[in-house]
């Protein structure tokens, strides 16, 4: 059951607030070391000297692409720091710093940080408790609210400007080449996003087999639906086990899916920016602002896209236990 809230007449809880900060720490601690493990291995398969990178611009025509790898720009310990990852860090320490302001002096009238805070966790709130019922996004909203401010605050970081303007590089006849961007889109790398939905599998496991048990996970994947007598129940029997199987293949892809999904679209928007600024020579700095608007848009259905379907996948799952639950209470 939920906790008194922070102020008298919101939606936000101390409860929803403290598993949103660890939701926070834990969503950073997770993708440090899962992209440190991905990025080491792409890193050493694409690495190169700054001299060899130095000879094949002066020899090869200069050509204006975004790399589909993220830029090692520093070790620390032995981890490989990319300019993604960097991102990363700074729009989840950036949270972090914002929440723990928000809520250092809570104030029965809110104002400022605390207001804008409070508007959003009970909106977000509000808009999951109507998708998976009062039971269910008590368990779960930490994540899902995480995840969502999280997507949008790096895809919008990704867009201010001088992120892949700014770095180490090399002068050319057409001016400053940048090889070595310092900041980069967090999730225009694959590493980010496969982190990401890895996460949401292994918490969806545990949501599932919580709420329905190990036996209804498995009646809700291979038991026939509807009744049924004699040889209709075995034929239905054969058909729903096919089924299921199917549908254990479809569960696998499902991290696959959604991080390719959050990173073609982000890496896409930020090729495009890319293309426009090098388009016509003199203007880098005019034609991309049009796009600029569009990727503010487009990073903000990313968020919510993959939030929802993160959301739906855990109601698909949990729907029947969460009803019950419901109408036992009801």
């Amino acid at each position: 059951m939920l906790v008194n809230g922070l102020v008298q007449n919101s939606g936000v809880t101390n409860e929803l607030g403290k598993r949103l900060k660890f939701g926070c720490w834990a969503l950073l601690i997770v993708v440090f070391v899962l992209l440190s493990a991905h990025v080491a291995p792409t890193l050493a398969q694409g690495s190169h000297s700054p001299d060899t990178t130095h000879q094949t611009a002066t020899t090869t025509p200069e050509e204006h692409s975004l790399s589909q790898k993220p830029v090692e720009i520093g070790r620390v310990l032995g981890f490989p720091i990319t300019n993604s990852m960097f991102v990363s860090w700074i729009a989840a320490l950036g949270l972090i710093a914002f929440a723990q302001l928000a809520t250092r002096k809570m104030q029965q009238v809110p104002s400022g940080a605390q207001n804008f805070l409070e508007w959003l966790i009970e909106k977000l709130y509000g808009f999951l408790e109507d998708l998976l019922g009062p039971h269910l996004v008590k368990r779960t909203f930490w994540f899902f609210a995480t995840v969502f401010i999280f997507i949008l605050c790096a895809n919008w970081i990704g867009l201010v400007p001088g992120a892949g303007t700014v770095g180490w590089g090399h002068t050319t006849t057409h001016g400053f080449k940048v090889d070595q961007p310092l900041f980069r889109g967090a999730n225009a790398d694959v590493n980010q996003t496969l982190a990401m939905a890895l996460i949401f599998f292994a918490c969806w496991i545990v949501w599932a087999i919580r709420e329905v048990g190990p036996l209804g996970f498995a009646k809700e994947l291979f038991a026939p639906k509807g009744e049924s007598t004699g040889l209709l129940k075995i034929v239905l029997a054969i058909v729903f086990f096919a089924v299921g199987c199917l549908e254990i293949v479809s569960i696998l892809f499902r991290p696959v899916s959604l991080s390719f999904r959050l990173y073609g679209n982000t890496f896409a928007g930020e090729s495009m920016l890319e293309t426009m600024a090098n388009l016509v020579p003199g203007l880098g700095w005019l034609l991309p602002v049009p796009f600029y608007f569009l990727e503010l848009l487009v990073g903000l259905v990313q968020a919510l896209v993959f939030m929802l379907l993160t959301a739906v996948f855990t109601l698909l799952i949990c729907q029947h236990e969460a009803d019950s639950h419901e109408s036992a209470h009801g």
